[in-house]
């Protein structure tokens, strides 16, 4: 019977597959069963799967060794099609971050932050979701963990707008390698978040490039996270991916099909609570976790 206080993964449900003699007809329903448990969806489940039976078939093999092996490099394969590299060149670099409220994206920020600075850059942190006085503070508070500078605005509600461009002024003024501005997830105003994330643009394109719009998304709501975030995808102009409460793999599919999903880079991934749980996304070492 198995232990119920030892949450489900897909590298947990593997190793029981792939400890077997020989691969049979059971294997191949529980592979399906598992990819399907860690979100993969039914779609890329699918494929995967019928891939995975040509390869056996090909190689003659009837080891679950084999088909470990044969698993990892589809992945791999898969996740690699887009490239996770994150483009930060221009001095400063100025990095919005958007998406819903509530994915974690104000403690996103200042993860980024610290991951940044760990690397030797300097890093200021624009509060531009002005409207939520409790996210500015919040976003300040986790910016000095994350050895960062905070522009706050000068006043509550301020034009986020406002904000944005104070923030790339500063990093210009005083040689500070990138600026991260986070937006808003909503608006308490008349006017749309996108025509504000638009305008934030705007302003910012008159004093330098945008290097990245990165589209935070927890990874515990799955698809219906991607849903809620449809309208950044489409509007916002977005690089690239974080995803969020990435925490052991039983969500681990969802990684890639969001990836395919949206045709966007996965550029970083949090897999804690702690400041220093965001990490770059490499595909190898990802499905080197989820699959073991």
């Amino acid at each position: 019977m198995a232990d119920r206080s030892t949450p489900w993964s897909l590298g947990g449900a593997l190793r029981g597959m792939f400890a077997k003699a020989t691969i049979d007809d059971e294997t191949w329903e529980d592979l399906e069963d598992a990819l399907i448990r860690a979100d993969f969806g039914s779609t890329i489940t699918d494929e995967v799967i019928e891939h995975l039976r040509a390869q056996v078939k090909r190689f003659s093999t009837t080891d679950p060794v084999d088909l470990k092996r044969m698993l990892r490099e589809t992945l791999e394969e898969r996740l690699a099609r887009l490239n996770p590299t994150l483009t930060l060149s221009a001095r400063p670099a100025v990095v919005l971050v958007v998406g819903v409220n509530g994915v974690g994206k104000t403690t996103t920020i200042g993860k980024f932050a610290k991951f940044l600075t760990g690397h030797g850059r300097t890093v200021i942190v624009g509060a531009a979701d002005t409207f939520r006085a409790a996210a500015v503070e919040q976003l300040a508070t986790w910016a000095e963990r994350g050895g960062a500078a905070i522009q706050r605005p000068q006043q509550h509600g301020q034009d986020p707008a406002s904000v944005a461009f104070q923030t790339v002024e500063r990093a210009q003024r005083e040689g500070i390698d990138i600026a991260l501005i986070d937006t808003a997830g909503r608006l308490q105003t008349k006017s749309g978040l996108m025509d504000e994330l638009s305008k934030i643009r705007r302003v910012v394109e008159k004093q330098t490039d945008i290097a990245e719009v990165l589209l935070v998304l927890d990874a515990t709501t799955g698809q219906n996270g991607v849903a809620q975030a449809e309208a950044f995808i489409q509007h916002a102009g977005v690089t690239g991916l974080v995803i969020t409460k990435l925490d052991g793999s039983a969500k681990g599919g969802f990684v890639i099909a969001v990836q395919e999903k949206t045709g966007i880079p996965i550029k970083l991934v949090g897999q804690g609570e702690g400041i220093g749980d965001l990490t770059g996304f490499t595909p190898h070492v990802f499905v080197q976790k989820l699959v073991g």
